[in-house]
């Protein structure tokens, strides 16, 4: 059994693609939330969501590739890279049938199918572009990142839901750890922010009310008045490695993964489970070896709606017991939205981050703690954490799919 490294990561975010400026956002609950309303591209309902504008695909593709790139794959293949170049993952130096790609994603390549419908059915076009396919298959993005790394090993899209990139991440954790694989490139990505996509969430009333106040506190997580999530859009990606493998080329080690589960309530297709997330976060500590309270914090799944806050919380609080009140829990969505297939690899970026530097981010515009959500929230502000040592992630998906990471901080 080989222990998990992380040895690089790279981000994709509305602030920006260098991962110490996003967390500091994360920490300093700068909020990516505004009016859709507001984009030029309209009309767009008044519904608030947070995208990424400052993300020019010819600063990094030729017009060639973007022939063939959805902006999911743009997304994918940018923090892919930096990701690897973090690492120092030199292709002279790798065993390329050991190395893989494992990627998670909701809803695939969003914008190559909303551009397809509006085509023939808006336009009423009966020629659609050649290459509609394979810019719009939801493996996409992997596959783009292994022709441009050259990988040879495995290279599988996980689609479940919101809980898509834990499990990727997870799964790839677990090839390394069997000596299945010596290097992975595993992450997620999700870019959604498209009028049928926004108009579907709609119609299911899950997504927030703009609040009247400001529409980027429109979010709020465990809150009392919490009126539902908002949509994200960006990506994350991770360089995993066996921990020898990493050691053996001079690799700087950031952190280990320690342990992952993946479970199934089996209850309703979109009501979550006390019991089915519980389950996840005990077979997670298994995994890893660890007993509840030696958890420091949880970065939870979090998503702003009146089932999923109260349902965590009542599942932190059957797992940890007594722990749960000292046990410091934030919700980022507040901040970034929900990417969906995407949001673990986001989540786990800032748990890795916190774990590293010892601070972990708030869950914004808590003001009124929902009764039923009590827990040990980090509020207002950044907590300092200097003895963090294990941290974990949840993600909680519709279908009952449960997604759920621990790390190690590396001393």
């Amino acid at each position: 059994m080989h222990r998990v490294a992380v040895t690089g990561w790279g981000v994709v975010s509305p602030w920006g693609n260098d991962p110490d400026i996003f967390q500091q956002a994360i920490l300093n609950s700068h909020s990516a939330v505004r009016a859709l309303e507001d984009r030029a591209d309209g009309p767009w309902p008044n519904r608030p969501a947070a995208w990424i504008e400052q993300f020019n695909p010819r600063d990094h593709f030729t017009l060639s590739q973007l022939s063939t790139l959805d902006r999911a794959s743009q997304f994918a293949l940018v923090a892919s890279r930096s990701a690897l170049q973090m690492a120092a993952a030199n292709r002279q130096q790798l065993n390329l049938e050991q190395c893989g790609v494992y990627v998670g994603t909701g809803m695939g390549s969003a914008g190559s199918m909303e551009a397809t419908y509006h085509s023939f059915f808006a336009e009423q076009s009966r020629r659609l572009k050649p290459l509609t396919i394979p810019s719009s298959m939801a493996n996409a993005a992997a596959a783009h990142i292994v022709i441009e790394t050259q990988f040879t090993g495995p290279n599988v899209t996980f689609c479940s839901a919101c809980a898509s990139s834990a499990i990727a991440i997870g799964e790839a954790a677990r090839k390394i750890r069997y000596g299945e694989a010596s290097l992975m490139v595993a992450g997620g990505v999700e870019a959604l922010i498209y009028p049928s996509v926004l108009h579907a969430w709609e119609a299911l009333r899950t997504l927030a009310e703009p609040d009247p106040l400001s529409i980027s506190r429109s979010c709020k997580p465990f809150s009392k008045n919490r009126t539902g999530m908002v949509l994200g859009e960006g990506a994350a990606f991770f360089v995993l490695e066996a921990w020898d493998h990493a050691q053996s080329r001079g690799a700087e080690i950031l952190a280990e993964l320690k342990g992952f589960a993946s479970t199934s309530d089996s209850v309703h297709l979109t009501k979550p489970s006390v019991a089915g997330q519980a389950h996840a976060m005990c077979a997670a500590l298994k995994d890893a070896n660890l007993q509840p309270q030696e958890i420091g914090y949880i970065n939870a799944h979090g998503t702003g709606t009146q089932a999923n806050d109260s349902t965590e919380a009542a599942a932190i609080r059957e797992v940890f017991g007594t722990h749960a009140a000292t046990l410091p829990v934030s919700s980022t969505k507040a901040v970034h939205g929900h990417l969906l297939g995407g949001a673990s690899a986001l989540e786990l970026l800032i748990t890795l981050k916190s774990l590293r530097d010892g601070r972990v981010p708030p869950t914004a515009n808590l003001d009124q703690i929902d009764p039923e959500c009590v827990l040990d929230h980090v509020l207002v502000q950044s907590r300092e954490t200097p003895n963090l040592r294990y941290a974990m992630s949840n993600s909680f998906a519709f279908g009952g799919t449960s997604g759920v990471l621990i790390a190690a901080a590396v001393p």
